[in-house]
């Protein structure tokens, strides 16, 4: 739950965390190096797979939250840049404070007051100086900018090339504080170039911030709005920044989960888990739960993988762009899911320029091609990994027609399959469906492990199945009526009965 809290006033103090941004720029890039800690916001299930991914690219140990969905991994600012090359989290955000176990009041007065008085007692330096370089990180790779102080940093460094160019020029007018490094040649330029940084300081101090508080847990006596509301109100008090709840620069965020409390500031404006996809369908994926699927199965070089009903292509473009030594082959039944694959597709292409001079005739190792589920034109044993998010019966379909469609559905993809090596991660609400038709592959597929996901608020179940040894053919479960013949011979039996 969000909530900000309304409100103006003056350029706060210079003693915690200076609040210009163009004036401690340059301190937060060659100054000391800080030993900072990072919290993640990841898919919910997915937390060990994305610590693993934090050892494996950063070579830090994350710790998993008690509340679902967040890991914390400590980082230097000097390796900050590397947490935005992870591909499983969705929000980055510093810590400032965390309190394991918080001592929350009995009455709702003494907690929210209790609140208003730890603003001023954070250390809130370090996690400051970590946000102002990640805004220089995120400039240099072009971000969307956003906020009052992002537009006065971008002004500073503009006019700091014109007097590097200018410099024996007369100083211009709209000249920042950065420009008394410069030398001059006259006593007047000086004085003037003074009275200007004067007069654009208190435009250049002007922060905007907002505070979300994200509360779980049945035993607090406040809100998340009044928890916001009164935090807030503390910070703006003590920073004398401006609160704006739509076009803020900074996110305070106050995480209250039980009795563990952690307070950070944001490092990403928006989730990560969009990067891929510009046409999105009614159940796009998010690109972050479909790294962790493609994770779990563990995709080696040469490896074919296909996804049968890839909707909008989700996965296996994560997988192309991720791991790009396996082959991919994106297929759907609906030719309005196969063009917006495509059109992702290209979107990915005119991101990154790279990929139109790969080898690959797409850029990109993948095909797509709109097919039947149940009669995928592949040969037998040829796949390695099959991966796809089923149908719900929520959105698309319905629950009784899953009861339809899972089991030829399985019976297809184990077809397919390569035996004794094959796998496959299926994602599936519908869970009393997917075991009824998993006991009935027995032969076929065998279960070896299940992640829990929450998907869109759905407690779902992400499921890795190893093909077994079995010759597709020579099983019971390779025999399958139609789907006429078994309504027939209801229809007769039915009759009997009547009759």
């Amino acid at each position: 739950m969000s909530s900000q809290e309304n409100g103006g006033a003056e350029p706060g103090p210079d003693s915690v965390g200076p609040s210009t941004p163009s004036s401690t720029k340059n301190d937060a890039i060659t100054g000391d190096v800080l030993t900072v800690t990072i919290g993640a916001t990841v898919p919910t299930g997915f937390e060990h797979t994305a610590a693993e991914e934090v050892k494996e690219k950063i070579g830090v140990d994350a710790r998993i939250g008690k509340d679902r969905g967040r890991i914390y991994f400590p980082i230097t600012t000097d390796k900050l840049f590397q947490v935005h090359l992870l591909k499983s989290v969705d929000n980055l955000f510093v810590v400032v404070e965390e309190d394991d176990f918080y001592q929350f009041k009995e009455s709702k007065e003494d907690t929210l007051r209790e609140m208003q008085q730890l603003a001023s007692k954070l250390p809130w330096t370090n996690a400051l100086e970590v946000w102002k370089l990640n805004g220089t990180l995120k400039k240099r790779k072009g971000y969307r900018k956003r906020g009052n102080g992002t537009k006065v940093k971008s002004n500073a460094e503009a006019t700091d090339a014109t007097v590097a160019e200018t410099e024996q020029q007369e100083l211009p007018q709209a000249e920042s504080a950065a420009e008394n490094q410069t030398k001059a040649e006259s006593t007047a330029d000086r004085e003037t170039s003074t009275q200007d940084s004067e007069e654009a300081e208190p435009e250049a101090k002007l922060i905007k911030f907002r505070v979300t508080c994200n509360r779980a847990g049945d035993k607090h006596s406040f809100t998340s709005n009044e928890a916001a509301r009164d935090f807030g109100g503390a910070v703006q008090e003590f920073f004398q920044w401006k609160a704006d709840m739509t076009k803020f620069d900074i996110e305070v965020l106050l995480n209250i989960h039980k009795e563990e409390v952690v307070i950070g500031i944001a490092l990403t404006e928006e989730s990560l888990h969009r990067r891929n996809i510009s046409h999105f369908g009614p159940t796009t994926l998010r690109s972050t739960l479909c790294y962790g699927m493609l994770r779990l199965c563990k995709p080696q070089a040469s490896d074919i993988i296909i996804d049968p009903m890839c909707g909008t292509g989700a996965i296996p473009l994560e997988g192309a762009i991720e791991f790009n030594s396996s082959f991919y082959v994106a297929g759907d039944n609906n030719d309005m899911a196969v063009n917006r694959t495509v059109n992702n597709l290209m979107f990915i292409m005119i991101l990154n320029p790279f990929w139109l001079f790969s080898n690959s005739a797409s850029g990109l190792p993948i095909d797509t091609v709109q097919w039947d589920l149940c009669n995928l034109p592949i040969r037998t044993g040829s796949v390695d990994i099959v991966i796809t998010d089923m149908p719900f019966g929520k959105r698309m379909g319905s629950r009784k027609k899953n009861w339809d469609l899972y089991p030829p559905c399985l019976r297809e993809m184990a077809r397919v399959c390569t035996p004794g090596t094959g796998k496959a991660v299926l994602l599936t609400q519908d869970k009393k469906c997917f075991t009824k038709a998993i006991s009935r592959m027995g032969g076929l597929w065998r279960r070896l492990h299940t992640v829990w996901v929450n998907v869109g608020g759905l407690h779902a179940g992400v499921y890795l199945l190893k093909r077994t040894e079995a010759v597709f053919g020579q099983t019971p479960e390779d025999v399958h009526e139609s789907r006429e013949t078994v309504n027939a011979e209801g229809d007769e039996k039915g009759a009997e009965e009547l009759s």
